[in-house]
Order: structure tokens, then sequence, then C-alpha cells
């Protein structure tokens, strides 16, 4: 895959938080939020979501604050993804969207395709 190649879609609520983490945390330069993919989790496979430094074969979004690095194996099911932020009464945190998943467990970590 080439060099800014959208894969996932951010939303707005996801940019702004990511953007607060790295003012906050203050991550060195070179550092960009990495979204992947590994094996495991009760429905076969988890998404991981890291703070990183760009790999060579990386597919990389950049947000103009910060940049978004994908692994190629992990751009495959992570194709037309939307990465959310929700705040609200049944939890905080970011949450993947995925309509390639064929099934997904019940708190939403993993999935099937």
């Amino acid at each position: 895959m080439s060099e800014n190649k959208q894969v996932v879609e951010l939303t707005d609520k996801a940019i702004e938080q990511v953007k607060q983490i790295f003012a906050s945390e203050d991550k060195g330069p070179g550092m960009g939020l990495r979204l992947g993919v590994v094996g495991g989790g009760c429905s076969g496979l988890s998404y991981k979501i890291d703070f990183d430094q760009k790999k060579e074969k990386d597919n990389v979004q950049d947000y103009g604050d910060f940049q978004v690095y994908i692994d190629l194996k992990s751009s495959i099911y992570l194709k037309d993804v939307i990465l959310d932020f929700k705040d609200g009464l049944n939890g905080k945190g970011f949450v993947f969207s995925n309509p390639n998943a064929s099934n997904t467990c019940g708190c939403g970590e993993s999935f099937s395709v």
C-alpha cells in the first residue's frame, strides 16, 4: 500500500482525543498513533492501538498534528474501519466500527472476517 492511502477513517472526536493525548504526554518526534490487528480475542482477531515510531512498510495517514501508522497486514483487516472516541455513561474510550467484520464479541474488542 502506498503512503497516505486512507485505510481507517478517524472521526472528529477521535482526532481531538489523539491530539489531547499527544499534548498531555509529550510524545517524542516521529511518534504516531499505531493501529493494528493481532490474533486473539474471543472472535479470533483483536484491535490494537498504541503510540509508536513509523516502520519501513507502514501505511501512513497524515492528520496534520499527528500521523497514523498501519502495518501492511493490518491494513487488509482495517480497510474502511471507522475509529471513534466515545465518552458517555457506558464508558470512555476508542471504538472501532468495522463494516467487514462477520462476527464481533460483546465487548467490541475482537472480531472475525
